[in-house]
């Protein structure tokens, strides 16, 4: 079986779609070796040196930069093309970027369709009619693969697809998320981004949805119990501050006056993230909606307990592994109480531990695959 893979997000590895591709490319080999993968590469990637044995690049054409329209050309035009062109059985577009035509059997991975839940992040006509034409496209998919059944059933809602035309297929945590492995170069990872001997974590965007208001609103009762020993820091790359999808998380912090109990560390580097989570005391999770929510894993894999809201997918995916909370006054007492409660850390760390190495990328490899014998046996 031969399946050309579309390789848009092959050099963003701090994305989940990057993940997403590279894990697949690293581990479907080694549950199929005898599969044949063929990454094709937009126009401004060329051939990287670290693809894993039994898959192979093949580039799209003359080199050029970036951007919203080459994205939606070789979505639409050089990917499906490059596909028949290799003798693909099977094309795998691992994000929701579906061509409307592909001339063979297609397979799309779609994380989430957080845009048709919520408007906000479908402003401007180019996204608009974007998301407009990739929703209509996944329904010409012989088959959708999602990460979730929360999203499963989202998918299933907004694309009026049937159920059957769907399958779930979990992530996992990288193996150097781990409380031991790596440890050696935590000091030095706490030292590059100054952190303090104890702290709270969030890691993750600023928009909207990932609702780090509620954590701040949170921390005015945690500063009052503890903030000085136990400060939030914040990682990840600020965005430019809008009144919709980006709200202007510095000046709630002013508004609040917690701006002594927050540390703004800005991006964090990929090879650093298990340190950071192993640092942590705690790791805060306040997204409205994921599609899977990797992050709480990973940071459960590291040893650190996880607090989260108690958005749907959070259940499904982490369980009673989790504190999961209902609002900010609720965050704020398990954020207290895993900093405080050693029983209570230790036993929340445990069964992290335990639920984290349930997920490997070496199932999801093994049920993407079935995904691929499914459409290959299919007719038509």
């Amino acid at each position: 079986m031969h399946i050309a893979m579309n390789g848009w997000f092959y050099d963003q590895e701090s994305t989940g779609s990057g993940q997403y591709l590279r894990h697949l490319l690293a581990h479907l080999p080694k549950v199929a070796p005898e599969l044949d993968i063929s990454l094709i590469l937009p126009p401004h990637l060329r051939a990287p040196a670290d693809l894993p044995q039994g898959v192979r690049a093949v580039e799209s054409g003359r080199r050029s930069r970036p951007g919203k329209l080459s994205k939606v050309i070789f979505e639409q035009r050089a990917f499906p093309r490059l596909a028949r062109a290799t003798n693909a059985d099977i094309a795998h577009v691992p994000y929701w970027g579906t061509p409307m035509s592909c001339p063979v059997k297609l397979v799309t991975t779609v994380l989430d369709v957080i845009p048709l839940l919520y408007p906000v992040y479908s402003q401007g006509l180019f996204t608009s009619l974007y998301t407009s034409l990739v929703s209509a496209a996944a329904r010409g998919s012989n088959h959708i693969i999602t990460i979730s059944e929360t999203a499963k059933v989202d998918i299933e809602d907004q694309l009026n697809l049937p159920e059957q035309q769907i399958s779930v297929t979990y992530l996992a945590p990288d193996g150097r998320f781990h409380p031991r492995v790596g440890a050696e170069g935590d000091e030095a990872v706490r030292r590059k981004y100054d952190l303090p001997d104890q702290f709270a974590l969030y890691l993750g965007g600023f928009d909207w949805r990932k609702q780090v208001n509620t954590l701040m609103l949170a921390y005015t009762y945690v500063g009052e119990a503890d903030g000085d020993a136990f400060p939030l820091v914040i990682a990840g790359r600020e965005p430019r501050y809008d009144d919709r999808l980006f709200p202007d998380l510095r000046a709630y912090s002013r508004k609040l006056n917690i701006q002594d109990y927050l540390r703004w560390i800005g991006f964090v580097d990929e090879a650093d993230k298990p340190s950071l989570y192993r640092l942590a005391d705690v790791f805060v999770f306040p997204s409205l909606y994921e599609g899977f929510g990797l992050m709480a894993l990973e940071a459960m894999a590291s040893g650190t307990p996880v607090v989260t809201s108690n958005a749907i997918v959070f259940e499904e995916i982490l369980e009673d592994a989790a504190y999961i909370v209902n609002n900010a006054r609720e965050m704020a007492g398990a954020i207290l109480a895993l900093l405080i409660q050693q029983p209570l850390r230790d036993a929340m760390i445990n069964q992290g531990l335990a639920l984290a190495s349930n997920y490997t990328w070496r199932k999801t490899a093994q049920e993407t695959l079935a995904v691929y014998e499914t459409v290959m046996r299919a007719p038509g």
